[in-house]
């Protein structure tokens, strides 16, 4: 039977694109059935914000929340996928038109889910949300806001401002999406960070599914039927 849900996570493996000067993903089978073991065991070693991830604001905020203390409704029920297919920074002018609303969940398609996976090198020029981008979302309100490759900002001092604006805003960070497969529209998502404790990220499954139509003038995004 063929599933409605959409897995919008980048597997863990070795080798894997990651973030310049972070601990690559190291997965190793310390036990295996076909050497004489009674089992097959496995054992990773990685930074925490690698591949799908997510950020807590105690990433850039000293003695802001852990990523074990998020309410799990930030990233639990009606978010919107928005694409911007020609855009090379998301600025508030790239924003203002899709109507951002307050306690929306947001996805940002962007190209980087076309060309950004297919390569296990960092791509230093991908798509990101820059600080002006980042003031028009935290004005909007929304809780949750998630983007197709490993950082929601650039490389730099203000890929740092973007995280610190959203984080001060009290909106969740969702990372290393793959949104190859999903077209824009209303959906119903399910993303759920490892719960390590006092983390500042950790690796997070998310899914999606189509949601129903809304409806004009009622606020959908704190639903998830």
């Amino acid at each position: 039977m063929t599933s409605p849900w959409i897995d919008i996570s980048v597997p863990l493996r070795n080798g894997m694109v990651r973030w310049p000067g972070d601990a690559g993903v190291s997965i190793e089978r310390t036990q295996a059935i076909e050497r004489g073991d009674s089992m097959n065991l496995s054992s990773v070693s990685m930074c925490l914000h690698s591949g799908t991830h997510m950020d807590a604001p105690l990433h850039f905020l000293d003695g802001a929340p852990c990523l074990d203390r998020m309410p799990l409704t930030a990233t639990v029920g009606r978010a919107r996928v928005i694409e911007l297919p020609g855009a090379a920074l998301i600025g508030r002018a790239e924003l203002e038109p899709h109507a951002i609303r307050p306690g929306e969940r947001v996805l940002l398609k962007t190209s980087n889910s076309r060309r950004c996976w297919s390569t296990d090198d960092f791509v230093a020029d991908y798509v990101s949300v820059s600080p002006d981008g980042a003031r028009h979302l935290a004005e909007r309100g929304i809780q949750a806001l998630g983007i197709d490759y490993l950082s929601i900002g650039a490389p730099g001092p203000e890929g740092e401002e973007t995280h610190r604006i959203l984080m001060t805003a009290g909106i969740w960070i969702i990372e290393g999406l793959d949104l190859s497969a999903v077209e824009p529209g209303g959906y119903e998502l399910i993303c759920l960070p490892l719960k390590v404790f006092d983390a500042d990220g950790a690796p997070a499954r998310a899914i999606l599914r189509r949601a129903e139509a809304e409806i004009p003038g009622v606020d959908n995004s704190q639903t998830c039927e």
